[in-house]
């Protein structure tokens, strides 16, 4: 199973690179996984939102295929529990899909990326930056897989 994250941003800050370096390694044990970064699409604190969106949305859309299981993050996504994401894991690696997670830049996601989502998660009630996001989520997929495969990081 591959599982992707797609994500709006710049070049993150060391710290953030350094914390997904670390979950990314421990989960190519046991899946393909990447971090794919796209651009903002537009610089100035004044553009169209609505185009910098659908041109960020353009990029994301480029990079899933039909056959993916596409989960966008957003704050009104469902809220689950670390158990409740393995038994959606569970589900996705015997299905055998890729599975694309897809973080939206500081204006969100355009409707066509909502569109195309199977299904929306939030990770927290919290506000959180872009970039600590992918922290929590690439953490919450290893500890999702440790649950799986009994190892003993998981202990609540």
């Amino acid at each position: 199973m591959r599982i992707s994250v797609i994500a709006v941003g710049k070049k993150m800050p060391d710290w953030v690179q350094a914390a997904v370096a670390e979950y990314t390694k421990r989960l190519r044990h046991e899946y393909s996984f990447e971090v794919i970064e796209i651009p903002n699409s537009v610089g100035a604190k004044n553009s169209n939102k609505d185009l910098k969106t659908q041109l960020e949305a353009k990029a994301i859309l480029a990079k899933i295929r039909p056959a993916d299981t596409v989960i966008t993050l957003e704050v009104q996504g469902e809220r689950l529990t670390t158990h409740a994401v393995s038994k959606k894991l569970a589900r996705l690696k015997t299905s055998g899909d890729n599975l694309k997670f897809v973080i939206g830049g500081a204006d969100g996601l355009h409707e066509s990326c909502l569109l195309r989502a199977d299904e929306r998660w939030s990770l927290s009630d919290l506000t959180m930056t872009h970039s600590l996001a992918r922290i929590v989520l690439v953490e919450q997929l290893y500890r999702a897989d440790t649950i799986l495969r009994g190892h003993p990081y998981h202990r609540a």
